[in-house]
C-alpha cells in the first residue's frame, strides 16, 4: 500500500501547455516540427533538420523542463544511439554514439553552444538553463564541422531576449538535499536591441559516502551566469554577443569494489576523497549580414578553462597513489560562412574555420606509504636474494641466513615522486563547401567536401625522483635517483571529408534519404601514460643505482640520461593515430496519420579504421592510454516516434536504437603472459547495444481564473548491455529507469512534484579493472537511486 501511495504522489511536473505557449488551437491534434517552431540562427544549414539527409533529434524547452534534463547526460537518455554516462566527475565528459567514443583524448561528437564550438571535451558536461532547444545530429558531420564530429553533433541554443521578455524565478528542493535556484531577466530595449541576464546555483549532498573519510563521495555544487546582448541595427545586420561563466566543485570518482558474481558494488572506500573543480568562461560574438541572395556570418569565440582533478588513483583504503592534475586552457576560434538565400534549385554553403588551443597540464603523481613499503620490500627481497645465494654457495643455506640476520639483515625504504608538466597546443584549419541541388521536383542531391588540417604538439618536462634509504648487513647509505624526460614532438594530420546524399520528399513533408559520409577523430599524445613510463624506467635503473651505492658505501645521487632511441620508443608509446570512418546510411522522416505522428527511421553501417580505444596501461595499471584498435565496424537501427492525441491534451514520444559494434581486425599483447590476443568479433567496450526511451504527458485544462492546468507525466529510459572491457569478460545488463511528474499550472507560477528511478533500480554507469595496489580488483560507479523533489516557478 505504501508503494502504491508513493507512486501516486510521484508524478512530476507541469509546464505551460505547448498548445498555449505556441498559440496552437487546442481542438486539433497535430505535431509541429520543433525545428520550424523554435527558430534559431543557423550559419550553415539551408534546410530544416527533418528536410536534410541525416538522422536528427530536436528537444524543445518544454521537454527539457518537464523531464528534468539539466545537462547533455540527461538529454542523451532520450536520443537514439546516444549515451553520455556519469563517469566519475564532470572532468570526464565521454559521449558514445553509433559504436564510437572514448573516455580520454579526442571526443566522438562536437558540441556547440549558441554557434560557439566547445574545444575541450572537459567543457562538454555543463549545466543547461534558459535553453530554447537542443539539436542532436547523428552520423559524421565533418563536412561542415570538421574533426571530432565523427559520431555527430550537439547544438545547444539559449533563449533569445527578442523572443522572451520578463523575469523568471525557479526554486527546487529534493532528496539528498538537492537544491536549485535559477533567475533570469530578459528585456527588449527597442526594436533594435535586447538583452538577457541569467544565473543559477545547483547542488546536492550526493547519494554515497566514502567509508574511509565518512564524507559524501558524490557531493556537488555548481553555479554560473550568462549575459547576452542582441542588436539588430538594420534589416541587414544582426549582432549577438554571449558571455557565459560556470563553476563546479564536486567530490569525484565514487568507485566501489565490483563483485562480478552478482554485479553489486560496495560503498566507496578511499583513504583520500577525490574531488574536481572547474572554472569555465565562454565568450562568443556572432555577426550576420543578409544581402541580396546570400547570408554572410562570422563567429568569433574565446574559451577559458581552468580545472583541478585530485584523484585517489588506487581507489582503495591504502595510501598507494594519487594524482593532482591541473589544466589551464585558452581557446580561440574564428569561422566565416556564406550561404545562399534564394529560391533557386541550388542552395550552397561555403566557409573557413580557424582554431587554436593553448593547453598546459601539470599532473604530479605522488606515491604513498603503502606503495613505498611494497616497493621497499620488493627491492629488499631482491638484494637479500642476491646476497643469500652468494653466501649459500660457500657455507650452506642455514648458515647464510643466520649470518645475514646476525649482521643486521637487509632493509630498504623507498619514496617515489613524479612531477609532470605538459604543453599540448593544437591548431586546426578547415575549408568547406556543401551544395544542395534540387535535381527534380521532389529529389534533392547533397554534395559536400571539407579539407581539414590539424597540428598537435607536445612539450613535456617530467621525471621520476626516487629516494632510497637502505641498510645492508650493517652498511647504510642513501640513494637519490633522478630520471628526467624532457622533449618535444608534434604530429600533423590532413583529411578530405566528403559527403554525398539523396533525399526524396512528398508533398506532406515526408521524405526518404540515403547518405555516404566520411568522419574522423584527430590523433594526439597520451599524457596520462607517463606515470607508468616513469615507474618502469625507475624500476629498470634501480639495480644499477643500488650497485653503485653498495660499491661506494656512501650516499650518492644518480642522474639517468636517455638516448635518442629511448625517446623514439617513448614517442611510439604515447602517440596515437587519427580514427577514420565511412558511414553508409538510409533513413526516412515521415509525417503520419494526418500529421498527428512524426516518425524518424535510420539504418547505418560504419567502417572504422584505427579505432581509438581507451585502455589501462599494461605495466602497472596507473595510467590510461589511447590505442588504435585496428579495424572495426558498427551497424544499427534507430527509430524515434512522437505524436499528439486527444485534442493536443496527450503528447508522447518513444525511441529505440540497436547498435552492433565489434572489432574486425585487432590484436594486442596480454598483460600477464605477453602473448598476442585476437579480439576479432568481440564487442567494442562501453557502447550500449540497446537504448530506448518512452515519455508521455497528459494535460487537464482547468476552467478557473487562477488554476489553468494540471499535467501528469511519466518517462522510461534504459541502456544495455554494455561490455566493460575489450575481452567482453564482464558487462552491465539491460536496465530501465522510471520517472514521473505531476504539477499544477497557476496564473503566474507553477508547482511541480517529480521523481526519478521510481523502482530504485540498481545499475552501474561505469566499471573497470585495476591493478594499482598489486591486486587485480574490479571497481564500478553506481547510478543514482530513487530521488524525489519539488520545483516552484514564477514568471512576472
Amino acid at each position: 500500500m505504501r508503494n502504491k501511495s508513493l507512486f501516486i504522489i510521484l508524478l512530476l511536473w507541469p509546464a505551460v501547455s505547448k498548445a498555449e505557449s505556441l498559440n496552437i488551437p487546442s481542438d486539433s491534434s497535430r505535431v509541429y516540427d520543433l525545428d520550424e517552431v523554435v527558430v534559431v540562427s543557423q550559419p550553415k544549414d539551408t534546410y530544416r533538420l527533418r528536410q536534410q539527409p541525416l538522422a536528427s533529434t530536436v528537444i524543445g524547452r518544454d521537454q527539457l523542463v518537464d523531464h528534468g534534463m539539466g545537462d547533455i547526460r540527461d538529454v542523451s537518455a532520450f536520443v537514439p544511439s546516444l549515451a553520455m554516462p556519469a563517469y566519475g566527475s564532470r572532468f570526464t565528459s565521454s559521449i558514445y554514439v553509433r559504436g564510437i567514443g572514448s573516455r580520454v583524448n579526442s571526443p566522438s561528437m562536437g558540441v556547440y553552444v549558441d554557434n560557439i564550438p566547445l574545444s575541450n571535451k572537459t567543457a562538454f558536461n555543463t549545466h543547461l538553463y534558459q535553453t530554447d532547444r537542443v539539436d542532436v545530429l547523428r552520423g559524421p558531420q565533418g563536412t561542415l564541422y570538421g574533426m571530432n564530429a565523427e559520431g555527430g553533433l550537439v547544438r545547444i541554443y539559449s533563449k533569445s531576449p527578442f523572443s522572451h521578455q520578463g523575469t523568471a524565478l525557479k526554486l527546487g528542493l529534493g532528496t539528498a538535499f538537492y537544491r536549485n535556484v535559477e533567475v533570469a531577466h530578459s528585456q527588449q530595449l527597442s526594436s533594435k536591441a535586447a538583452f538577457s541576464l541569467a544565473g543559477f546555483y545547483q547542488g546536492t549532498n550526493g547519494f554515497y559516502r566514502n567509508t574511509q573519510t565518512d564524507r559524501s563521495a558524490d557531493k556537488m555544487d555548481e553555479a554560473g551566469g550568462r549575459f547576452r546582448l542582441m542588436l539588430r541595427p538594420s534589416a541587414h545586420w544582426n549582432i549577438d554577443f554571449i558571455s557565459d561563466y560556470q563553476y563546479v566543485r564536486q567530490n569525484a570518482n565514487p568507485y566501489g569494489v565490483l563483485h562480478l558474481d552478482n554485479n553489486r558494488v560496495d560503498a566507496p572506500s578511499q583513504n583520500e576523497q577525490s574531488c574536481y573543480q572547474r572554472n569555465l568562461l565562454t565568450n562568443g560574438l556572432h555577426i550576420q549580414y543578409s544581402g541580396a541572395g546570400f547570408i554572410m556570418q562570422s563567429t568569433t569565440s574565446w574559451q577559458f578553462l581552468r580545472d583541478r582533478l585530485l584523484m585517489d588513483a588506487d581507489y582503495s583504503p591504502s595510501d598507494f597513489f594519487k594524482v593532482d592534475q591541473r589544466q589551464l586552457s585558452n581557446s580561440l576560434s574564428q569561422e566565416f560562412t556564406i550561404k545562399s538565400a534564394n529560391k533557386s534549385r541550388w542552395h550552397w554553403t561555403n566557409g573557413v574555420f580557424l582554431a587554436h588551443e593553448w593547453l598546459k597540464t601539470t599532473a604530479p603523481n605522488t606515491f604513498g606509504q603503502a606503495f613505498s613499503q611494497q616497493m621497499g620490500s620488493r627491492i629488499g627481497n631482491m638484494i637479500y636474494g642476491q646476497i643469500f645465494r652468494s653466501l649459500a654457495d660457500r657455507m650452506g643455506e642455514t648458515a647464510a641466513a643466520a649470518m645475514i640476520e646476525r649482521l643486521g639483515g637487509v632493509h630498504v625504504n623507498m619514496g617515489l615522486w613524479v612531477p609532470s608538466s605538459f604543453h599540448t597546443p593544437q591548431s586546426n584549419i578547415g575549408i568547406f563547401h556543401e551544395s544542395n541541388i534540387e535535381i527534380a521536383e521532389h529529389l534533392t542531391a547533397t554534395v559536400g567536401l571539407r579539407y581539414d588540417y590539424s597540428r598537435n604538439s607536445i612539450s613535456y618536462d617530467t621525471s621520476g625522483q626516487a629516494n632510497m634509504d637502505f641498510s645492508i648487513m650493517g652498511s647504510a647509505a642513501k640513494v637519490k635517483m633522478v630520471s628526467p624526460f624532457v622533449n618535444q614532438e608534434h604530429s600533423s594530420f590532413q583529411q578530405l571529408l566528403p559527403k554525398f546524399g539523396l533525399l526524396y520528399r512528398w508533398s506532406n513533408g515526408s521524405n526518404i534519404y540515403t547518405t555516404v559520409t566520411k568522419g574522423y577523430r584527430s590523433g594526439g599524445f597520451n599524457i596520462q601514460l607517463f606515470s607508468d613510463i616513469i615507474q618502469t624506467d625507475v624500476q629498470n635503473n634501480l639495480r644499477g643505482a643500488l650497485q653503485q651505492a653498495m660499491e661506494a658505501r656512501k650516499d650518492i645521487e644518480v642522474n639517468i640520461s636517455h638516448t635518442d632511441e629511448e625517446y623514439a620508443t617513448l614517442l611510439e608509446g604515447i602517440r596515437f593515430k587519427p580514427e577514420e570512418s565511412w558511414n553508409y546510411e538510409a533513413g526516412a522522416h515521415l509525417n503520419l496519420f494526418g500529421n498527428t505522428v512524426q516518425a524518424d527511421l535510420a539504418a547505418y553501417y560504419m567502417q572504422i579504421r584505427n579505432q581509438q580505444l581507451s585502455v589501462f596501461s599494461s605495466d602497472y595499471g596507473y595510467g590510461r592510454k589511447m590505442v588504435n584498435a585496428g579495424r572495426s565496424y558498427s551497424c544499427g537501427l534507430e527509430l524515434a516516434v512522437r505524436g499528439q492525441a486527444l485534442s493536443d491534451h496527450l503528447s508522447w514520444a518513444a525511441t529505440y536504437a540497436y547498435t552492433h559494434a565489434a572489432f574486425k581486425d585487432y590484436t594486442s599483447n596480454d598483460n600477464a603472459t605477453g602473448e598476442a590476443v585476437d579480439y576479432c568479433g568481440k564487442r567494442v567496450p562501453f557502447v550500449p547495444e540497446h537504448s530506448f526511451s518512452l515519455l508521455a504527458d497528459y494535460r487537464v485544462d482547468l476552467h478557473h481564473d487562477n488554476f489553468k492546468a494540471i499535467i501528469f507525466g511519466a518517462d522510461l529510459n534504459g541502456l544495455g548491455s554494455i561490455y566493460w572491457d575489450e575481452m567482453n569478460t564482464y558487462q552491465q545488463q539491460v536496465y530501465a529507469l522510471l520517472g514521473a511528474h505531476i504539477g499544477v499550472q497557476l496564473e503566474c507560477c507553477h508547482v511541480n512534484l517529480w521523481a526519478r528511478n521510481l523502482t530504485n533500480t540498481h545499475y552501474n554507469t561505469f566499471a573497470f579493472q585495476s591493478k594499482a595496489t598489486g591486486e587485480s580488483l574490479y571497481f564500478a560507479q553506481r547510478g543514482n537511486p530513487f530521488q524525489l523533489g519539488i520545483d516552484f516557478g514564477w514568471n512576472f
